[in-house]
């Protein structure tokens, strides 16, 4: 019989925060696969844990799937961890999964710690709907065009960066959603010098260039989605239908999705409500 993969979520920072589910996973599996292990010693030693460990990080990960699936198939159990937070979000260890379901592996995620929805929660922005993005890619041309598709999402966004790019990454957050846009930074939370700092794009950029927000540690960005022009100021209907006089339906929903704000998916089920081409 088969072993259990585990994936286990680990402290962002505050090592209390890991659950009591948690540590005893991490203390009753055969193996843990970590992103580094001598990260994870050191969670490992506040615990009074013995577990043996293996790297499992970006670099290596194609090369020790085998490994890992061959002790699950041997009936060990293994728990994957990454240095902080929910493994695979932004962090190694989708192809693990992924080949565990493909061997039939049984899968159990131990939730916890996640810089995501610790952000999110404290941002004092819509958290009903969001969309999380990552970190933003390292060169400015590759960034700006990867924020200029985001500039109609009506969803909250959030964004992991670097201590080394958070000045840039919030220059080009301010040119492409305005500088006006409602904003938050979640910067080593849960850690000793957690910084919680609401408010818009430019006076977050402000803060960071004056030091008031300190350019050290990690950081979670959070961005209010855009808001949808209202019906009152444009007649949505009617849009669509001018559109579609000269545009087949989906151009017509991708058009108005522009001007209004609203969802081009949204918009195309209105043209087709409105039995529009």
């Amino acid at each position: 019989m088969s072993g259990t993969l585990y994936i286990v979520a680990t402290p962002i920072g505050n090592l209390e925060d890991l659950t009591p589910r948690a540590r005893q996973t991490l203390e009753a599996v055969d193996l843990i696969a970590a992103e580094d292990t001598r990260h994870t010693g050191r969670l490992l030693s506040h615990i009074g844990a013995k577990t043996p460990q293996m790297a499992l990080h970006d670099h290596n990960e194609s090369s020790v799937v085998g490994t890992i699936i061959n002790k699950l198939k041997a009936g060990d159990d293994v728990a994957l961890v990454s240095d902080a937070g929910m493994p695979l979000v932004s962090d190694p260890g989708y192809h693990v999964v992924k080949t565990a379901h493909e061997n039939g592996i049984r899968v159990s995620p131990i939730p916890g710690a996640s810089a995501v929805t610790a952000a999110l929660a404290a941002s004092g922005l819509p958290s009903d709907r969001f969309t999380f993005e990552g970190f933003l890619p390292a060169r400015k041309a590759s960034r700006t065009k990867a924020l200029k598709r985001l500039s109609n999402e009506s969803r909250t966004m959030v964004f992991f960066e670097s201590v080394h790019r958070i000045a840039e990454s919030l220059h080009d957050l301010a040119t492409v959603f305005g500088s006006k846009r409602a904003a938050f930074i979640g910067r080593e939370l849960s850690k000793l010098h957690e910084q919680c700092v609401p408010g818009t794009l430019g006076s977050l950029m402000d803060q960071v260039t004056e030091k008031s927000i300190t350019t050290k540690g990690e950081f979670v960005i959070v961005v209010a989605g855009t808001e949808p022009t209202t019906s009152e100021s444009i007649d949505v209907d009617r849009l669509l239908s001018e559109l579609a006089v000269v545009l087949p339906g989906k151009q017509a929903a991708t058009i108005a999705a522009k001007v209004t704000g609203a969802r081009k998916n949204a918009l195309y089920a209105r043209v087709l409500e409105l039995k529009l081409k």
